[in-house]
């Protein structure tokens, strides 16, 4: 039975890719193709699209993960001896797939990376901004809309602040699992002190130390500024990817990336959040970041600053 021996969790946008990446050429570890499977948010059933009705998400939803031998097949390349594991962020989010993770690998480890939720919430946003998905050129007004969009079933990769609130989502994972398998790991750390966070996290695996020290290239988007011209093309893309669904995924993902060459041609640096948008959505997240420094014993009133730290280029 091939089944992970670990998990990457934690919300989108916290840096999930950079680690599995950087954690691929262990060769005591072995990472999934697909990097998120998202087996853990299905009952082992296609994903309900009831809850697929954002712009994307019933073409992206078809490339999910939902049967357990397709599941477990994604491990069997494995070499002996190797630890098997897999990144979807939405596990730390999706409280019943605490449950179903417990029922299948008890005693697996779990990596939650967590960011600063403003400059999260952000870097969601412009990510499906950039690929023509979200049809809200303001981001607060995005994040306004948030309940009305849970409300009409999107999907879970459009909720902007309740995917921050780490806190409440640690909390019930403690519930579920010892804490002595869940290592919290924030982004600045991977960031500013990657090669002692990689030892960290290989030792808290289990495997060798001192053998991956470095992460990729950063997953930043070029900026696609809302021209005349770009939102034709916007409404081309989600046009596109509503048709997606009624055919394999691989096909609309090929015409997905002529699109999006069009779309962000350019390379135009993205605006930086204002302090004054920063400020709006704070109080949003205070209480949640209290309870996370509560459960971690780690300060995270850091992250009630007026000013965030941006995205990976602003920071280098």
């Amino acid at each position: 039975m091939a089944l992970p021996d670990f998990l990457i969790i934690g919300s989108p946008k916290c840096g999930s890719t950079a680690l599995h990446d950087a954690l691929i050429p262990h060769p005591e570890l072995f990472l999934s193709t697909p990097k998120e499977p998202k087996f853990f948010l299905t009952d082992g059933r296609r994903p309900d699209r009831a809850h697929q009705r954002g712009p994307g998400d019933a073409h992206s939803a078809q490339e999910w993960v939902w049967d357990r031998s397709a599941y477990e097949r994604l491990f069997d390349p494995a070499p002996a001896g190797t630890l098997r594991g897999e990144s979807t962020p939405f596990y730390l989010w999706d409280t019943a797939a605490h449950r179903r993770i417990h029922a299948l690998i008890p005693d697996v480890k779990m990596i939650a990376v967590v960011r600063d939720p403003v400059d999260r919430a952000y870097s969601n946003w412009v990510h499906l901004w950039c690929d023509g998905l979200e049809p809200e050129a303001d981001f607060l007004a995005a994040c306004r809309q948030e309940p009305e969009r849970i409300a009409a079933g999107w999907a879970p990769f459009w909720r902007y602040l309740e995917t921050g609130l780490y806190g409440r989502q640690l909390e019930h994972l403690y519930g579920v699992f010892p804490r002595e398998q869940v290592f919290v790991l924030r982004y600045r750390q991977l960031i500013d002190n990657t090669a002692e966070v990689l030892d960290r996290i290989c030792a808290f695996l289990g495997v060798a130390t001192g053998v991956v020290t470095t992460i990729p290239g950063a997953n930043v988007k070029d900026w696609v500024p809302d021209t005349p011209v770009n939102r034709v093309l916007r409404y081309g893309v989600r046009a596109g990817a509503a048709a997606g669904a009624l055919v394999p995924p691989q096909i609309w993902r090929q015409g997905e990336k002529v699109a999006l060459g069009v779309l962000q041609r350019g390379h135009h640096r993205r605006p930086a959040l204002s302090v004054e948008q920063r400020a709006e959505l704070l109080p949003s997240f205070r209480d949640d970041n209290a309870l996370l420094s509560e459960l971690t014993g780690v300060d995270h009133s850091d992250w009630q600053n007026p000013k965030g730290r941006g995205a990976f280029t602003d920071r280098t």
